[in-house]
C-alpha cells in the first residue's frame, strides 16, 4: 500500500459506483473543474489513466459527481502520479450540499504510482462532487483506477463483527467430565478473566494518590494506564536543574503495586508552548546539553517500569527541537533513549491520524513518511505507532482505512489518549470507535484519555466527582466486560460439551454441578489465536 509502483493496481471493488474507474472509455464519466486541460493518455505498455494539466489553480482538474445516502459508509481508494517534481501532497475531496470533506491523502511522486485510501460519511443525502488537489499548480496530476464503494451500516456492523471474532477471539469446546471420565451434561462453567491479551486502560493522575474513590474505581477495573503530565518535562524539572520525581515516583509505585503497566509520556514535547518555562530562552548549545541530561534522566529512572516511551510528543505538527537543534533533532532523541532503554518500543504519538481527515500534516501518509525520516536519519531500534484520538464526530470508513495505511509499516499501533468531545452523541461516538479500533487487526492497545479532575477532564470524564458512572463510563465498563467475558457462563448439553467463543486471555473457570450442590472446582485455560488448521480449542475440565 505504500510502495510506489510501475504501474497501478486494479481498482478495488472493479470501482464500485465510479464510471469508468480505469479510463478504458476516454473521458466518459469525468467531467472539468476549474481552469485546467484534462485528457485520457496512455503509458508505452497500455495503461490508460487521466491527466490534469495547465491547471490555474489547487483544487483544479477532474472531477466525477455521485449520489450519496446519508445512511451510508463509503471507502474510497485510487492511485496519483505527478509529471515531475518533489513528492506533492495529493488531497482527496468530496463537494458536497453542507460543504467539503476531505476523504483520503496521498504523497504523489513522479515515476511511479502512489494509492490512495480513505473514507466518509455525509451529513445530507444529495448530489457529491469527487476531486483532487494539490497545491502546486505547475504540476501535472495524474489518476488512475479509482473506487468509491457504498456500504450499509448493516454490513459495514457485520463485517466489524466478523473481523472481532477473526482477530480477537477463538472458538472453544470445553468438556466436563466426573472423576471416571463420564461425561455431565448441565454442568455450570463461570469465566473470571486474569488478564486480557487486548490492552484496554485509562489515563490517571496525581489525583488518583489520595483519593480512594479514585483508587477504587480505576483499579478495580483496569490493567494498563497512563499519565496525564506527571511524567512530562515541564512537571519534573519545573526549573532548571532541580529535577522532582516525587509525584511520578509516587504514581509509579501505586501502578507497580497493583499490576498496573504504564506507558512512558513523555520525554519531549515539540511544541514550543509546552516547553519548561525556562527552557525556551536556551541557546541552541545549552538546549542541546539541557535535552541530553533530560533524556538520561528520565529514561534511566523509569527503564524496566513503563512499557513504551512517547519520545518526542507530536512531531508531525511541532518543530520545536528541530528549529533549534536542527532536521535530525528527533532522531538523535530516539537513538539515545533506545541506547538507555534498547528493550522498551519507542512510540511516535499524533493527533488528526485517524480521527480528523482535513489535517495533512498527520494523514496516514504522513506519519508513513515521519517513521521512514526516522529510519534514514539513523534511528533503528524498536518503534511504535501513537494515535492519540481525540475524536470530534468520527468516520468510521475514514478510521478503518486509515488504519489498513498505517499496518504497512508492519510496527505496533496503539490509540494512545482516545477521547471524544462534549455532546448529545458523545458516548455512542465513543462505543463506535473502540469497537472499530478493537476490531482491526494492526491494534495492539487502547488507552482512554480521561484522566479525573474535580474541575473537570481534559475533554472527557467516564465518572462524576463521585466516581459513579456517567454514560461514557458505562460505554467503557461495557467493553472492558465484554473483552473479559465478565459475568460470562455457559451449561454443558447432554454430551456433557459447552462451545462459545472467547477473547483471547488467560481465565479461571469456576465448574459446578447439580450432584454437588455445595462444590465447586477450578480450573485455568488459556484462550489464543488459532490457525485456520485448528479452528477450535479443547479442553477438558474433570471435577471429583
Amino acid at each position: 500500500m505504500t510502495t510506489c509502483l510501475k504501474n497501478p493496481l486494479k481498482p478495488q471493488y472493479n470501482g464500485g459506483i465510479v464510471v469508468n474507474p480505469e479510463f478504458n472509455n476516454g473521458l466518459n464519466g469525468w467531467t472539468l473543474l476549474g481552469d485546467a486541460k484534462i485528457e485520457n493518455n496512455v503509458s508505452s505498455d497500455g495503461n490508460k489513466f487521466i491527466v490534469a494539466s495547465k491547471r490555474k489553480g489547487p483544487y483544479h482538474g477532474f472531477s466525477q459527481e455521485f449520489q450519496l445516502d446519508k445512511d451510508k459508509f463509503y471507502v474510497v481508494s485510487g492511485w496519483v502520479q505527478v509529471n515531475h517534481g518533489d513528492d506533492a501532497n495529493v488531497a482527496v475531496i468530496f463537494k458536497t450540499q453542507s460543504g467539503f470533506q476531505h476523504a483520503a491523502w496521498a504523497i504523489a511522486k513522479s515515476g511511479c504510482w502512489s494509492m490512495f485510501k480513505g473514507g466518509l460519511v455525509v451529513n445530507a443525502s444529495g448530489p457529491a462532487q469527487l476531486y483532487f488537489e494539490i497545491n502546486n499548480t505547475a504540476i501535472d496530476i495524474w489518476a488512475d483506477n479509482i473506487s468509491l464503494q457504498p456500504f450499509s451500516q448493516e454490513e459495514w456492523t457485520s463485517h466489524l463483527n466478523q473481523s472481532i471474532e477473526k482477530v480477537r477471539k477463538s472458538k472453544v469446546a470445553i468438556q466436563v467430565v466426573d472423576s471416571q471420565g463420564k461425561s455431565l451434561p448441565n454442568a455450570t462453567i463461570s469465566l473470571v478473566q486474569g488478564r486480557a491479551n487486548f490492552p484496554f486502560g485509562v489515563a490517571i493522575n496525581k489525583n488518583i494518590l489520595n483519593n480512594k474513590g479514585y483508587q477504587n474505581w480505576f483499579f478495580s477495573r483496569f490493567k494498563y494506564t497512563v499519565f496525564g503530565n506527571e511524567m512530562k518535562w515541564y512537571s519534573t524539572e519545573t526549573s532548571q536543574g532541580k529535577i522532582n520525581y516525587s509525584t511520578s515516583d509516587a504514581m509509579v509505585n501505586l501502578c507497580k503495586s497493583k499490576g498496573v503497566s504504564i506507558r512512558g509520556h513523555n520525554i519531549f514535547w515539540d511544541d514550543p508552548k509546552f516547553q519548561p518555562y525556562w527552557v525556551l530562552s536556551l541557546s541552541p548549545q545549552q538546549l542541546s546539553a539541557a535535552a541530553t541530561k533530560r533524556v538520561g534522566s528520565v529514561v534511566a529512572k523509569y527503564k524496566g517500569q513503563v512499557i513504551h516511551w512517547d519520545v518526542v510528543n507530536e512531531n508531525l505538527h511541532f518543530n520545536f527541537f528541530e528549529s533549534k537543534l536542527g532536521a535530525n533533532a528527533s532522531a538523535t532523541f530516539y537513538r539515545s533513549a533506545a541506547h538507555i532503554d534498547n528493550r522498551t518500543p519507542m512510540f511516535l504519538n499524533d493527533y488528526n491520524t485517524i480521527e480528523d481527515q482535513r489535517d495533512g500534516a498527520s494523514s496516514p501518509v504522513s506519519y508513513l513518511n515521519k517513521i521512514k525520516q526516522l529510519r534514514t536519519q539513523g534511528y533503528a531500534g524498536l518503534l511504535g505507532i501513537g494515535l492519540e484520538s481525540h475524536f470530534n464526530t468520527p468516520s468510521q470508513p475514514y478510521i478503518r482505512s486509515a488504519l489498513d495505511i498505517l499496518a504497512s509499516a508492519k510496527l505496533p499501533i496503539w490509540i494512545t489518549e482516545l477521547d471524544v468531545q462534549t455532546g448529545p452523541n458523545q458516548a455512542q461516538f465513543l462505543d463506535q470507535i473502540i469497537k472499530e479500533v478493537v476490531g482491526h487487526r494492526a491494534v495492539q492497545g487502547l488507552i482512554i484519555w480521561s484522566a479525573w479532575e474535580p474541575s473537570g477532564c481534559y475533554r472527557m470524564c467516564l465518572t462524576d466527582n463521585n466516581f459513579k458512572n456517567l454514560p461514557t463510563g458505562d460505554v467503557v465498563d461495557k467493553a472492558r466486560a465484554t473483552l473479559s467475558h465478565e459475568g460470562f457462563y455457559g451449561t454443558t448439553n447432554a454430551k456433557g460439551y459447552f462451545e462459545t467463543s472467547l477473547f483471547h486471555g488467560d481465565y479461571q473457570a469456576v465448574v459446578t454441578h447439580p450432584s454437588m450442590a455445595d462444590s465447586s472446582f477450578h480450573h485455568n485455560l488459556t484462550v489464543i489465536p488459532t490457525t485456520t488448521s485448528e479452528r477450535l480449542l479443547s479442553y477438558k475440565f474433570t471435577i471429583a
